[in-house]
């Protein structure tokens, strides 16, 4: 997939309109929306070095929440303008709209260097429905189009994809980032042709999200490790009972689906033979959803494959988690995607984090390349702290799972070929 890259972009006093992920989480507190992870700035940071060093006007636009094309105070990227001139060390400039006079004045005055945050582009239903002459609107401040949002890349909205299609039709280069390059070599070229064994682990909580994945990487893995509550689809349709397991009865077909195409094909299909399990307790307390927070009580491990009836699994147990990281241990190309358990409970945590660690050690010790396909994975990771011991983590959680699937992202394709 050889798209253009800023690497091949000459923009010296060029205003260059750069998509970007700012999709940030924001907390309030005392009266100002504070940023908790600075995580997604942090990672453009290379691509907005090497534009600011061409000399190059860079003009960002990003997303954050979901406002409904309202101007909802608390979604404002002003906050994000603020941190991402402490990581630069240097002014960034702020709008408080993405369209419209003031942005073109402010854009007018700009000098080799320059940074413009605009505001949240989603503050416009235009933006989602990609509009053409939201687009249009958008792209007046453009020469050059570079994106680096790889998260937002599988939605053909105005900001990820209309605008790379105005700048074309006008003869402008559109480009890929230095982090949308890596998602697209990592999750692309490198899975293309894998070293083996490669080995694919895939957890959370439904086989629906991720069957086109389980089947487009039957056609290439060795073996495939189920985890998560997606594993108790595969024991109903073997004729297991799940107890109060989180489970699609609906899915049983597809489950044996799968099975069947492994088998065919001689792919190892590895599925948990023993559980963490727990009885759930509704509580009086409220989570933030408003829905009944549930304790979980008789915390125990059980090596039967039919789940006690009045339990949920809520972890791989321990002879898995051994089963697994010899697996693991093997391998040459890794993919992992959706945790092992709940392990934002400590309880059941142990099954991703053995994952986490099997992953890390095959990485630094033998040289697998071990990809990390964005959500929880990576959250589960950085908890563990081995967020450094892998090759790569996406950034991107449903746009990973769709360019694994195969998908065409509208991002990509609106890039520019090399």
């Amino acid at each position: 997939m050889a798209k253009l890259t800023v690497k091949d972009l000459n923009v010296q006093g060029r205003r260059v309109f750069l998509r970007v992920d700012y999709n940030v989480p924001l907390e309030e507190k005392d009266g100002q929306m504070v940023i908790t992870d600075a995580t997604r700035i942090v990672e453009t940071l290379p691509t907005l070095k090497l534009l600011m060093q061409q000399g190059g006007k860079l003009i960002l636009a990003a997303h954050l929440g979901r406002p409904k094309g309202k101007r909802e105070p608390s979604m404002s990227l002003r906050p994000v303008a603020a941190r991402l001139a402490d990581l630069l060390g240097r002014p960034v400039a702020f709008a408080d709209d993405c369209i419209g006079d003031k942005v073109e004045k402010t854009v007018e005055i700009m000098k080799p260097g320059d940074v413009l945050l605009l505001e949240n582009v989603r503050y416009y239903n235009e933006e989602e429905a990609n509009d053409p002459a939201f687009a249009e609107k958008l792209a007046k401040v453009a020469d050059v189009y570079v994106n680096d949002a790889f998260g937002a890349a599988h939605r053909a909205h105005a900001s990820t994809e209309g605008v790379a299609r105005v700048v074309a039709r006008r003869g402008g280069q559109c480009a890929a980032g230095l982090l949308m390059e890596r998602e697209l070599k990592f999750l692309g070229d490198e899975l293309e042709n894998p070293a083996r064994p490669f080995v694919v682990i895939l957890g959370g909580a439904k086989v629906s999200d991720k069957i086109q994945v389980i089947d487009r990487l039957l056609e290439k893995a060795d073996a495939i490790l189920i985890g998560g509550a997606m594993a108790y689809t595969f024991r109903l349709a073997q004729g297991h009972t799940t107890g109060k397991s989180l489970v699609e009865p609906d899915k049983t077909d597809v489950a044996k689906a799968a099975l069947a195409k492994a088998k065919q094909r001689g792919v190892k299909f590895l599925l948990p033979v023993d559980d963490v399990v727990a009885v759930p307790v509704k509580t009086d307390k409220l989570d933030k959803k408003g829905k009944a927070i549930i304790e979980w009580q008789q915390v125990r491990t059980s090596a039967d494959l039919n789940c006690p009836d009045d339990a949920a699994g809520l972890d791989i147990g321990p002879q898995t988690v051994k089963a697994y990281a010899e697996e693991i241990a093997k391998a040459k190309t890794i993919i992992w995607n959706g945790p092992m358990g709940l392990f934002e409970d400590k309880r059941f945590a142990e099954g991703t984090n053995a994952v986490a660690r099997a992953v890390a050690e095959v990485t630094q010790s033998h040289g697998a390349k071990s990809i990390i396909g964005g959500g929880d994975s990576v959250k589960a990771l950085n908890k563990a702290k081995l967020g450094d011991q892998v090759s790569f983590m996406s950034t991107g959680g449903g746009a990973s799972l769709e360019f694994l699937e195969g998908r065409v992202l509208p991002g990509v394709a609106a890039l520019s070929e090399k």
